[in-house]
């Protein structure tokens, strides 16, 4: 792709992402935005923003969703921008947001205030830990992260930490992880700053008017939890009996998208709803597996009577 193509781009993206965060701001309504990476070589970080889940429409009155089972955030010891070390294992008894974001990205830029006003009002018990997917000079992350006033730590990715996470598939990708180490909610694109609030004071057990539902994590959080989903988002299981649904279940656990995404179709669906290729193949699956049952079995021919060698 040429690169002035990827800047009228990158320009359309922004004045989205502006328009959406003033919308956010306004409705205190979580939006999922799409983030383009600048480069093919982004685009196995970075691809199409999965739909944002849904919430509370005021910040008085918030559903929060929380995971049922939660499982330990995956752990790194890293160094950040300034050469200081950063350990998951530092953070027990916090808060912690691992917002995955890039410079380039104009939902990930609108973001940056929210991630700093809650990091200066809740110092103590939140830790906001920014991982940059830039592929650039580190060094002008660490320029834009200055001019930014960000005030929390900024580590660049590498793809173990992307794939420890599970893969990122829209910027910004934000990780709530409970205090006791625990992630607790993945969120996918552009969502308020009374939304991140309710859920930082529900897990510090501060007084907040909010709703809690659980959720068991099927793949929203962990790509790897999507063999324990009993559905899959726009695929019509209709007409099969469970022991065929279970089935089609295990090939989509097994076989992978021909997308590009590298996931399995069962990963590819719930990672983005909106790819067609996933849902194709997860269609013909079902009417595979529905046309197989359908067909009887040949009939096994009977077996002639033995000729008889004995004299009559």
């Amino acid at each position: 792709m040429k690169r002035s193509f990827i800047l009228v781009l990158a320009l359309v993206a922004g004045l989205a992402g502006l328009a959406i965060g003033l919308a956010a701001s306004r409705t205190e309504q979580p939006r999922a935005v799409k983030a383009m990476a600048p480069s093919t070589s982004s685009a196995s970080y970075v691809l199409a923003a999965s739909k944002a889940e849904p919430a509370a429409t005021s910040p008085q009155s918030h559903v929060v969703r929380f995971a049922s089972h939660p499982q330990p955030m995956p752990a790194f010891l890293v160094t950040d921008l300034d050469g200081n070390p950063v350990s998951t294992a530092a953070w027990k008894g916090k808060v912690v947001f691992i917002n995955f974001w890039a410079t380039w990205c104009p939902p990930c830029r609108a973001e940056i205030p929210v991630l700093i006003d809650l990091a200066n009002r809740y110092k103590d018990r939140l830790q906001v830990v920014g991982v940059s997917v830039d592929e650039g000079d580190p060094a002008d992350v660490k320029q834009f992260a200055k001019q930014a006033g960000i005030n929390y730590p900024i580590v660049m990715a590498d793809r173990a930490i992307v794939a420890e996470y599970g893969g990122v598939a829209a910027l910004p990708t934000l990780f709530v992880v409970n205090p006791d180490g625990n992630v607790v909610q993945k969120h996918q694109g552009l969502y308020s700053n009374a939304l991140y609030e309710a859920e930082v004071r529900l897990l510090l057990g501060l007084p907040v008017d909010a709703t809690v539902e659980t959720f068991e994590d099927t793949g929203q959080i962990f790509l790897k939890n999507a063999a324990l989903a009993t559905e899959l988002p726009d695929v019509d299981f209709t007409g099969l009996n469970p022991e065929q649904k279970k089935a089609a279940l295990k090939r989509m656990n097994s076989e992978s998208c021909d997308c590009g995404c590298t996931l399995t179709l069962a990963q590819c669906r719930i990672n983005d709803t909106s790819c067609p290729v996933s849902k194709k193949l997860a269609a013909q699956v079902v009417k595979e597996i529905a046309s197989n049952a359908a067909t009887p079995a040949p009939a096994t021919p009977a077996s002639p009577p033995p000729v008889s060698t004995q004299p009559n």
